[in-house]
């Protein structure tokens, strides 16, 4: 049970730093991330507000007509009829009415933009609520205390000691077998050497014949004759014999050649002659 508790102990603080690396790696990543967009938008250049320029209209022809009509006809008596303008003036009038407008428009929303940009450059504190009631304080949580780590004795630590422990048991355990052999072999020469004196003591010197010097050994050639070499003489079985003939006498066409065809006596003597030469 022990044994199991701590292996699951073990695996369980493996998963949690493995589980703290990966958080660890992610918000390294966005931090690259934010980092890099941030100078990619620093070393993009700013773009310069789009000057206006006055619009120039092209009024068709009938409806230039029409407005002077109506104007025409709005205005009574003789006095106004004097000041009346021309189609020209008009048409310059609008113009420059519509381009005034149109100029107008364009800056409120440029100053808008400005505005907004300068809001987003420059943050602003959000205040506090307008209230009688005091602020309430958080409460902070517990502080937790300092893990105190565990002495670890791994299984593979354990085994190593064991093994160590054996391996020395199996090195004392073979040098002391070398010296018992060592040891037995000594005694067993002291023996040997004891025997011999004892044998050399006990043992009677007896003198060598001398050898005969006027009969000295001379090697002599043989008197035999060599050896003469027979032709050896195989023994074919008679059927083949007939067969080999068989195959010659097909092979050969013609009354010519049926005249010189060679008995059977003399084809096996030729087979013979040609195996013994191959």
């Amino acid at each position: 049970m022990e044994r199991a508790r701590f292996a699951h102990q073990v695996a369980e603080k493996r998963r949690l730093i493995k589980q703290y690396k990966m958080e660890r790696e992610r918000q390294q990543k966005l931090e690259e991330e934010e980092e890099i967009k941030r100078l990619r938008k620093e070393m993009i250049p700013k773009k310069q507000p789009t000057v206006p320029r006055e619009p120039k209209f092209c009024i068709p022809r009938h409806k230039m007509i029409k407005c002077c009509r109506m104007s025409c006809n709005d205005m009574s008596g003789p006095s106004r009829l004097q000041h009346l303008p021309s189609s020209v003036e008009k048409a310059e009038a609008l113009y420059q009415q519509r381009g005034q407008l149109k100029e107008e428009q364009l800056m409120k929303k440029i100053q808008k933009l400005v505005g907004e940009e300068e809001k987003l450059r420059m943050p602003i504190a959000q205040g506090l609520p307008w209230t009688t009631d005091e602020p309430k304080c958080l409460i902070k949580p517990p502080v937790k205390k300092n893990t105190i780590p565990i002495d670890l004795k791994l299984h593979s630590d354990i085994r190593a000691v064991e093994r160590a422990r054996f391996a020395h048991q199996v090195a004392e355990k073979g040098r002391l077998i070398k010296q018992y052999k060592m040891e037995r072999e000594r005694q067993q020469k002291l023996e040997e050497e004891e025997e011999i004196k004892r044998l050399r003591k006990e043992l009677i010197p007896k003198a060598q014949l001398m050898p005969y010097f006027d009969r000295p050994f001379v090697p002599r050639r043989s008197e035999k004759q060599p050896t003469v070499p027979r032709e050896p003489k195989f023994c074919i079985p008679r059927h083949k014999t007939i067969k080999c003939c068989r195959m010659s006498c097909n092979d050969m066409s013609g009354p010519s050649q049926l005249q010189h065809l060679p008995s059977s006596v003399e084809k096996a003597e030729a087979l013979y002659k040609n195996r013994i030469l191959q």
